[in-house]
């Protein structure tokens, strides 16, 4: 048992930072309806999204078309281009029109979440150091991060690059934290879904959730979330008392240092 300081948050974008799901939705099943397939409801893509664009695509079209696609671009993140190829012709189509659609209509109805504003900048003033880093591809992310946080210094803002396998595999976010000059036991990652604490916990960060995003709590605290905050603020807690960390069944778990009590209202723990 020891006392940490965090010194450094890593943030996932959809889902954390921005509400993205209207837009995202819109654009897919533009592109399921150019391409003869039917839409889905804007609720259906919470469980489409978080393992990048060509498995957004499979995950949309129906699932006699999807069990038919041979891998196109696999782990590998080929697909930020919006280019893959391999095998078939119909995925990489679809991925060129969705990177069109993107190009041509995104962020129509994206928003950022409540209190991630106070968050950020309360962050700032405690000095800690600040990333996004997502599944998104690269160029979709930095338009997003400017056009959303243009006054917020992230010291990295990094999506799905070619040659860079996205997550949950930890290559990627370890990258940032280095750049940062920070140790992965000083970082939290923050995110919605069971692929952002799949990937906190394969990089040895402190895997929180977001209980505001696209998945909900149950999802989180099945994978591995040591906490999951239902409020942006309640984040803040991590950094204005050093905490315990303990290691129970390979889960972290949040201690005050002075009494062992849940940290905050709105905050969850495992079980």
């Amino acid at each position: 048992m020891r006392a940490v300081s965090f010194r450094a948050v890593i943030f996932d974008l959809d889902g954390t930072l921005l509400d993205t799901l209207e837009d995202i939705a819109a654009g897919t099943n533009r592109v399921l309806e150019l391409a003869g397939f039917p839409p889905h409801p804007v609720a259906a893509y919470r469980h489409f999204v978080g393992d990048g664009v060509e498995m957004l695509l499979r995950r949309a079209l129906p699932s006699d078309i999807a069990a038919g696609l041979p891998p196109v671009c696999g782990e590998a993140s080929d697909q930020a281009s919006g280019v893959c190829s391999g095998a078939g012709e119909l995925l990489p189509r679809l991925l060129g029109l969705l990177a069109e659609c993107h190009r041509e209509r995104e962020g129509a109805f994206t928003k950022v979440f409540p209190g991630i504003p106070e968050l950020l900048a309360a962050l700032r003033e405690r000095g800690a150091g600040l990333a996004v880093f997502s599944n998104k591809p690269q160029e979709r992310v930095e338009r997003a991060v400017a056009g959303f946080f243009s006054d917020t210094p992230f010291f990295q803002v990094r999506g799905a690059r070619p040659g860079v396998a996205l997550k949950p595999d930890p290559h990627g976010v370890l990258a940032v934290a280095r750049e940062g000059g920070f140790a992965p036991e000083e970082v939290v990652y923050l995110g919605d879904s069971d692929v952002d604490m799949r990937t906190a916990i394969n990089a040895g960060m402190y895997p929180a959730g977001a209980g505001w995003g696209f998945r909900g709590e149950e999802e989180l605290r099945q994978a591995g979330a040591a906490e999951v905050f239902s409020r942006p603020q309640d984040v803040l807690r991590l950094f204005d008392q050093d905490v315990l960390r303990l290691f129970d069944r390979n889960a972290l778990r949040l201690f005050d240092q002075d009494a062992a009590r849940p940290l905050a209202q709105g905050v969850s723990r495992l079980p």
